[in-house]
């Protein structure tokens, strides 16, 4: 249609040097008109290049709440296997901040095309993000945003928001009880997550609001002494035996569910987060009465799929992306978990 040559459109298509400026005209002209988008997967395709993607994630055991965030990066890297795709994951100990920037310092040095991550405190994190921004790379934040730092994309829940919906709920749970503990996961005085920090931020945000009068206690559970975790509750429960109503921030809630089925405790109301089979199973059970989920899955499949769309196929990505806040019971948590199962 422009009366040149394949070699001249081509060279106009990529920006080279070589064709006059007639001629360079002409080939934009008619590429406007036909409103011409490149096939950025033929291009793909066609360069043969090698991408290298990172994933720093909390070491875990099989069947806790970061096997399905793998199980859906798994998955994309399959989706998009024609890409060339290699994916390296690396772990470090979410109690320990030193472990964080040691297996950071370890990405590094891999030199990866892009990464994804689950962040902890700003100070340590941001570290690490300012120099992957130095080297060009772009990080991906999955399960906890950190304000001020730049992630090419977020996926994740609104975390304070999460446990200001988790307070609203505890509280018609409990029918207004006059007291309520939050059970921790800690090392060392440290939790493990931003999400832990953030959610108990915003349950106390709405209990001071709406029920200031409500007493508030903690009971700390230390996550490298498991075995300390019955003589823990056992006292607990016998020195507020007023209390009836709980929850926990992180994925562990089977811990106290466990141990209220073990001990014939009926009366508890007790919350918790995330579909780990021992959470649905006390969930099942009736010694926990709620669960949020928040889709670790998609998450993860969605961390890859968002550095593909950046750096492979040159699409937008939209940077903030937060996963429902979605509340489970006995009543629809088959349904949900065919949803999850799909997912996976």
């Amino acid at each position: 249609m422009a009366d040149v040559s394949v070699g001249t459109v081509d060279r106009v298509l990529h920006g080279r040097s070589g064709v006059s400026e007639a001629s360079r005209k002409r080939v934009e002209e008619i590429l406007q008109q036909l409103n011409y988008q490149p096939n950025m997967y033929a291009s793909a395709l066609a360069s043969h290049k090698k991408y290298q993607f990172v994933c720093m994630l909390p070491q875990h055991h099989k069947g806790d709440y970061w096997t399905d965030v793998e199980s859906g990066i798994d998955r994309a890297i399959k989706a998009f296997s024609d890409f060339y795709l290699k994916l390296s994951v690396v772990y470090y100990d979410q109690y320990e901040y030193g472990s964080f920037l040691e297996c950071g310092e370890e990405v590094l040095k891999m030199e990866p095309d892009g990464v994804v991550m689950a962040p902890i405190i700003p100070e340590m994190t941001a570290r690490i993000t300012g120099q992957l921004e130095e080297r060009g790379i772009p990080y991906v934040f999955i399960d906890s945003n950190v304000e001020g730092l730049n992630p090419l994309a977020f996926y994740g829940q609104k975390s304070e928001q999460s446990g200001y919906f988790a307070a609203r709920m505890a509280m018609l749970l409990g029918q207004l009880p006059e007291e309520i503990v939050i059970f921790r996961q800690i090392n060392e005085g440290r939790v493990g997550s931003n999400q832990q920090f953030d959610r108990e931020k915003g349950f106390r945000q709405y209990m001071q609001e709406h029920f200031p009068a409500c007493r508030i206690v903690e009971l700390d559970l230390y996550a490298k002494q498991p075995d300390e975790d019955e003589a823990l509750l056992n006292d607990f429960f016998r020195e507020h035996p007023q209390t009836q109503c709980g929850i926990t921030f992180n994925s562990k809630v089977y811990i106290v569910g466990e141990y209220l089925l073990k001990h014939g405790l009926t009366g508890f109301k007790l919350i918790g987060y995330d579909l780990l089979q021992r959470n649905t199973d006390c969930l099942r059970q009736g010694a926990v009465d709620f669960l949020i989920a928040q889709q670790p899955a998609s998450q993860g499949y969605n961390s890859i799929e968002s550095l593909c769309n950046h750096l492979i196929l040159k699409k937008e990505v939209k940077t903030i992306n937060y996963m429902p806040i979605t509340l489970l019971t006995t009543e629809n948590v088959d349904y949900y978990m065919d949803v999850h199962n799909n997912i996976q």
